[in-house]
């Protein structure tokens, strides 16, 4: 028998047909919709008169255009409030689940999926949301679609998609102190670039990988299209099951057992080929900060941003256009630059451990006066599983607000933007040009460099600051 890839056995066991020269015809475990990229696809429906093919394998939730305050209140932004109330009538029209705006298990539709239990082992997925790659931190092959699948999905249950090459990226080691899985991903980045993956869905794999948290697996996985991989995903193990055995949808379900023996199947063969391999060694990795406005564009938060001479010439041209947005020069250190804003959330990094490990580093202390935080959870669980917590009292302390949960600032959709010529830590994973708001300037970083900048009101390495 031949070895297989964790990717080959999910893929395979759910190609309805291949077409010869062409793409495979995938079947779709679970399917995701929000507000932004749905409303064309359902409009597609309506212009066939046919109906959504399997309307209880599809679940919708409102998180990009709503707002972190007032949420008992209309939404202000027209085309905001639009897009929401038109997903909540389309679900309503079709037959599909939603959880819109002040549902209980409202959330960022990557937060919601596996924290609710939609999300398991062996599944395939996909989500009109480039950030789908998040649920491979399950064992699942779960990618971003555009709205004609998102249409072609919802009326047949399948997908036409080309099966990707595979690469396995292994990081082996101890972190050091300090160093978070958000550290990790924008350092494999920074060392493949933004294009680095691209044609490739991704394998992690190594001891620095298995010792992190499913919230740690989740941050990870999400950041694999930032190197333009398709998706990627990390092989189930006793951390997986104990987060799943904790979700009683799952653990309460009859066949629970079996579906257990099941998921223990879902590992890469002994000699299983993949098309690349990458081998990082996780004692080298330090706290991360981006400087530019891609992914690929980050450094060790304690060095400097690479001279012109070491660019490669076809790139030089676009690598100062970065640099002159950012306001920043070759060779320039970050460290002790004043910033504007730090936004703690997303589908990156938007979960109770995130909010944990911000309100650890705060407590006992106090924002900078000039400083405008936003620390958003990524759903209403989270939300209420910080006030359980106290967290919200201890961010309080410290002078700072818990909003309520949505995308917020992670992209200008919503009341949540950077003003222009703003600096803002960021703790999402995506640095373009305009991300957060016309003209706003991103600097991508983990929860604990956030939280340190936040306190200092500049950019600033957590290490220096960190308690035991």
């Amino acid at each position: 028998m031949i070895p297989q890839t964790l990717f080959d056995k999910i893929w395979d066991s759910h190609v309805v047909k291949s077409i010869e020269g062409g793409p495979d015809v995938l079947y779709i475990d679970q399917h995701f919709i929000h507000e932004v990229t749905s409303p064309q696809a359902f409009d597609g429906l309506r212009a066939r008169g046919i109906p959504v093919f399997r309307p209880a394998m599809t679940l919708a939730t409102a998180d990009h255009n709503i707002p972190t305050k007032d949420q008992n209140l209309p939404i202000k932004e027209e085309l905001s409030r639009t897009q929401v109330e038109k997903l909540a009538e389309n679900c309503r029209e079709f037959g599909i689940e939603v959880f819109g705006l002040n549902h209980p298990k409202n959330g960022i539709v990557h937060v919601i999926g596996p924290e609710l239990g939609y999300t398991q082992p062996g599944m395939t997925i996909v989500c009109g949301d480039s950030h789908t790659s998040t649920h491979g931190a399950f064992g699942a092959v779960a990618f971003g679609i555009g709205t004609s699948e998102v249409e072609m999905v919802l009326a047949t249950q399948c997908i036409l998609q080309p099966k990707p090459k595979k690469m396995r990226i292994s990081v082996n080691g101890t972190l050091q102190k300090g160093v978070t899985a958000k550290d990790i991903i924008l350092y494999i980045i920074s060392k493949i670039s933004g294009g680095g993956a691209t044609g490739y869905f991704v394998e992690y794999a190594g001891s620095a990988i298995e010792s992190l948290s499913m919230e740690g697996r989740m941050t990870i996985c999400n950041m694999s299209i930032e190197m333009g991989a398709r998706g990627g995903l990390i092989a189930p193990d006793d951390t997986t099951y104990e987060y799943l055995t904790k979700i009683p949808s799952i653990s309460n379900r009859p066949d629970f057992y079996s579906l257990l023996k099941k998921w223990h199947g879902f590992r890469t063969d002994p000699g299983a080929h993949f098309d690349r391999e990458l081998d990082f060694d996780a004692a080298r990795i330090k706290p991360m900060i981006t400087y530019g406005t891609n992914p690929g564009m980050g450094m060790a938060i304690d060095d400097t941003i690479p001279s012109i001479d070491s660019i490669a010439s076809e790139a030089s041209a676009s690598f100062l256009k970065s640099l002159d947005y950012m306001g920043f020069t070759p060779g320039m250190k970050l460290a002790g630059h004043p910033v504007d804003y730090v936004f703690l959330g997303s589908c990156t990094n938007g979960r109770i451990e995130d909010i944990r490990a911000f309100t650890h580093f705060v407590k006992g202390r106090k924002k900078a006066r000039e400083i405008t935080a936003l620390i958003v959870p990524g759903s209403k669980k989270v939300e209420q599983q910080a006030i359980n917590e106290g967290l919200d009292k201890i961010l309080k302390e410290a002078g700072f607000e818990l909003r309520q949960p949505g995308c917020s600032s992670c992209l200008a959709m919503n009341e949540d933007k950077i003003p222009a010529g703003k600096y803002a830590v960021s703790t999402s994973n995506r640095n373009f040009e305009g991300r957060q708001g016309p003209g706003s300037r991103t600097l991508l970083a983990s929860p604990l460099t956030a939280a340190a900048a936040a306190i200092t009101g500049r950019i600033t390495d957590p290490r220096d600051m960190l308690q035991d």
